[in-house]
């Protein structure tokens, strides 16, 4: 069922790809939205191109962008982040990427992830199976903390939160710790490369189409308390599904 839009997904982040590789690189004027982060014409530019390409097949759809807002009702909302990473574009490192996906009855469908900067494609739907670089992936198969690796990303509010002292804990049980960041960990957890993700400062539009890809390798995505995912969803805790009761016990 979900096919042709993981279809039309994929072509608008494409054709967002093409618009953002003319701006890498330059020197942009750069703006600062009322939430502090930083806004550029690459940023602008590519979420256009998105929405008319969704909106000339889907003109029915609602769409909710982090640039230009949301727009339109009904059962089938696009959830788009054009350029997630801006501070690592704007400072010429390839960390950065495109975010689309669709909810269908407030339901993550599908979702793509695409940092050709960074060579990495990653795309699911529901029924269907995630992928990366055109190769099906799924989740590792690690059910001790000893042996897992954690990435966390967006940390800042978990220091400053009671849930400190437990990370802390949880630190000292892993095998190995990162912060990948971004979409990367998210790839890396999907392609079984990692076991854990934690991060406690989050828009939806940043992580809606990796949750899709996450779920559909196999794995488990949730908040810090367990809930599901959602429009006011701000922080995650992502695994591979053996080791997430066992890492919200520190949480």
């Amino acid at each position: 069922m979900f096919s042709e839009y993981l279809e039309t997904a994929r072509l608008a982040a494409d054709a967002a790809a093409e618009i953002i590789s003319g701006y890498y690189g330059r020197a942009l004027e750069i703006k600062t939205k009322p939430d502090r982060t930083p806004v550029t014409e690459a940023d602008t530019a590519a979420e256009q191109a998105i929405r008319r390409i969704i909106g000339e097949r889907y003109p029915d759809h609602g769409f909710y962008g982090e640039e230009t807002g949301r727009s339109g009702s009904g059962d089938f909302l696009w959830l788009v982040d054009p350029l997630d990473g801006t501070k690592s574009f704007i400072r010429n490192y390839p960390f950065f990427s495109t975010q689309i996906a669709l909810s269908f009855n407030n339901e993550l469908v599908v979702g793509v992830s695409n940092a050709p900067w960074f060579g990495e494609q990653a795309w699911a739907a529901r029924g269907l199976g995630a992928y990366l670089n055109g190769e099906r992936i799924s989740v590792s198969d690690c059910a001790e903390l000893a042996q897992a690796t954690l990435s966390s990303g967006n940390i800042a509010s978990l220091a400053a939160g009671e849930r400190w002292p437990g990370y802390g804990k949880l630190l000292c049980q892993v095998n190995r710790t990162r912060g990948y960041g971004d979409f990367y960990h998210y790839h890396l957890l999907a392609s079984g490369r990692i076991d854990v993700v934690v991060e406690s400062d989050v828009n939806i539009l940043d992580i809606a189409a990796l949750c899709v890809i996450v779920e559909e390798a196999g794995g488990r995505i949730t908040d810090l308390d367990l809930e599901a995912i959602g429009l006011e969803t701000t922080s995650v805790l992502a695994s591979n599904g053996p080791l997430h009761d066992r890492v919200k016990e520190y949480l």
